[in-house]
């Protein structure tokens, strides 16, 4: 499926370009399709998915660039955002004013992406993210140029609770009006949008709302927040962050003896598995997280059978790149 959306969306691409009034003497020459590429590699986004997607994207990418689209060679072109939505913005102008990239491809946070959205579509050029779930980046823009494959991050929030909702009787011995609970979310586009979802779901399900703050996603000590943590006595946290936050919240909560029955964590830093592990030890094996289906998990029978070996590839792929992988994270198969 998402080889013959690239497909469309490459097919789209040159009728725009055409429309455009671009030089088509000179693509017809070439036959060439660049592609400016930005993820998060360096700072804190970095080990909360962005690499992984990064790793992903680049896989498929020096594959396309063998085997070219349609007849079009594939040339792409990387750069860091540095975990920065300014560095995003600089670099995303750069690569289509000066690199002159047909579409620019990646980003991994909100903040980064609202701003970038809309600068592309000002240029008419495409975007494609494959994050940067917050309803803020596409909600009532009607964008043209710009795509975005992802649940919203209110959607996200309110799936978690509907999740606790339907196990209170079962897991927690109490009816979901009886349950406690916390939402605990990073101040920026992303951890808002989600904790909208998640008031919302709360407030379907009946829940008990004991504490609702965010926080900053680059804060040096959360201490203050465990300790209202504490006084709130929650049942369930739901808890949206990247990392190195998500580590320095759950390692000063164990430290400070916080209990609750079950953390739900909403993608990013959750999602990986090898950072959770790194700073929590075997506390990360008892953590909730939603995000959308790993390639390797989903169900291969209901797919274009072309599919199949390229999941293999990408797999055989990154266990070269990351040898030893306990879990191949599912922001890699976003990417």
């Amino acid at each position: 499926m998402r080889l013959r959306m690239a497909a469309r969306l490459v097919r789209g691409l040159l009728t725009a370009i055409a429309a455009m009034g671009l030089t088509a003497s000179a693509q017809a020459q070439d036959k060439k399709i660049k592609i400016g590429v930005i993820f998060d590699l360096t700072g804190p986004l970095a080990g909360g998915g962005s690499e992984l997607e990064y790793l992903g994207t680049k896989i498929i990418l020096d594959h396309f660039s063998k085997t070219g689209v349609e007849g079009y060679k594939v040339e792409a072109i990387y750069a860091d955002a540095q975990s920065k939505p300014d560095v995003a913005i600089n670099e995303s102008v750069r690569l289509l004013e000066q690199e002159k990239v047909d579409m620019v491809l990646g980003f991994f946070s909100s903040a980064q992406c609202v701003p970038v959205a809309a600068r592309v579509e000002q240029l008419r050029k495409f975007m494609w993210m494959t994050t940067c779930i917050s309803s803020a980046v596409v909600a009532d823009k009607n964008y043209k140029y710009v795509f975005r494959p992802q649940a919203s991050g209110d959607q996200f929030g309110t799936m978690t609770m509907d999740f606790i909702a339907q196990n209170a009787k079962a897991k927690f011995g109490k009816e979901p009006s009886e349950l406690r609970v916390a939402i605990i979310h990073e101040d920026g586009a992303y951890g808002v949008d989600v904790s909208k979802g998640n008031e919302a779901g709360a407030k379907k399900a009946g829940f008990n709302v004991v504490l609702k703050e965010g926080y900053s996603a680059t804060a040096p000590d959360l201490s203050a927040l465990v300790t209202k943590l504490k006084r709130a006595r929650p049942d369930v946290v739901f808890h949206t962050g990247y990392n190195p936050d998500i580590t320095l919240l759950l390692r000063q909560a164990r430290e400070q003896g916080l209990k609750f029955a079950a953390l739900v964590g909403h993608g990013a830093g959750y999602g990986v598995y090898e950072k959770l592990k790194e700073g929590l030890g075997a506390d990360a094996n008892f953590l909730f997280n939603t995000d959308p289906i790993s390639i390797w998990l989903a169900n291969q029978k209901t797919m274009d059978p072309k599919l199949a070996p390229v999941i293999k590839m990408v797999g055989e792929e990154f266990d070269k790149i990351k040898p030893g992988v306990a879990i191949r994270s599912a922001h890699v198969g976003i990417g």
